[in-house]
């Protein structure tokens, strides 16, 4: 009779949190093999970490998977319809900024920071979910300004990329601020300052 494998002795669930920490700390490239089996649960070998997950790139993309439909959905605003556009991108900036600075994982966006880290073409290649995320971003800040303009709040002359980019510009910005510890009460100041570039564009307040 075959003898049966050694049962796992970890979580699995726990396991992919704390690989998303350490590849949300170091970037996919810079995280090694040694790191993830030293880091998952009180540590495990490698026969059991590719029994588990297959690969680094493998479980890169269920951290991946995780991070967008947990921390990652703090950009939801920006596709609720039932939201003011103005308070969809405020509420996206706000939320993102609390998410990023908060307790219990490391500071910053996990999308901007693995796109940012990604010096590999096989890495690049990898983030490609972390890429259409920001895509996916980009298009509803853009989406938000037309249905402020749509809605006559905005001047026509508007111009829906420019100001996007404006907001989307800000909100990758504030990844590094994050990791230097920028205060999220100055974060809160800055997003209040922000979107005066919405009011300047305001249809009632134009001579």
């Amino acid at each position: 009779m075959a003898q049966m494998g050694r049962p796992r002795t970890f979580d699995r669930d726990a396991a992919i949190t704390q690989a998303m920490h350490l590849f949300w700390e170091h970037g996919y490239d810079s995280t090694s093999l040694s790191q993830l089996k030293a880091n998952i649960g009180s540590g495990i070998s490698a026969p059991s970490f590719y029994a588990a997950f297959g690969s680094k790139e493998a479980l890169f993309k269920e951290v991946m998977e995780r991070y967008l439909n947990t921390h990652g959905q703090v950009t939801a605003s920006l596709f609720d319809l039932q939201l003011p556009a103005r308070e969809a991108i405020e509420k996206t900036l706000r939320g993102s900024a609390r998410m990023q600075c908060e307790d219990g994982h490391p500071r910053g966006c996990l999308v901007a920071l693995g796109l940012m880290s990604a010096s590999s073409a096989e890495a690049i290649a990898i983030c490609a979910p972390l890429a259409a995320a920001r895509a996916r971003n980009r298009a509803g800040f853009v989406a938000c300004v037309e249905r402020g303009m749509a809605s006559g709040e905005l001047l026509a002359q508007t111009s829906p990329v420019a100001l996007a980019t404006v907001f989307e510009s800000f909100l990758l910005g504030l990844t590094t601020l994050a990791r230097e510890g920028l205060d999220h009460g100055v974060m809160e100041a800055a997003i209040t300052q922000v979107m005066s570039a919405w009011d300047a564009m305001r249809s009632d307040l134009a001579d």
